[in-house]
């Protein structure tokens, strides 16, 4: 037979489950988002950098080469910063999770093997 209060217990754990979710969640999406503001202002100022490189530069194969390290640099920041950031969401995801570990385990059936 059911009781009353197992049912109030299970909602009070169910109400704590989400909202540590939801906690964590939005921890997470504003570390992301903080990590996307800070890629953008570096980006930002690294392509001024090469506007003023640029700007002082009197040849052409000079200009190529400034062109060419700001290029490698760029790109190499960018693999750097995407698998920085896929590492926050999947740290995200398991953390988001985390809190209903416990009431999948409570609830799912056991297997015998």
């Amino acid at each position: 037979m059911v009781k009353i209060e197992d049912i109030q217990q299970y909602g009070k754990e169910h109400l704590e489950t989400v909202v540590a979710s939801a906690t964590t969640l939005q921890n997470g999406f504003q570390a992301i988002a903080s990590d996307y503001g800070d890629y953008t202002k570096k980006s930002f100022e690294d392509t001024k950098s090469l506007v003023e490189k640029l700007s002082g530069v009197k040849s052409l194969d000079k200009a190529i080469e400034v062109q060419t390290e700001f290029a490698k640099s760029t790109y190499e920041t960018y693999v750097a910063e995407a698998q920085k950031i896929a590492g926050l969401y999947t740290d995200l995801a398991k953390q988001a999770y985390k809190p209903f570990e416990g009431l999948v385990a409570k609830f799912a059936p056991t297997s015998a093997h």
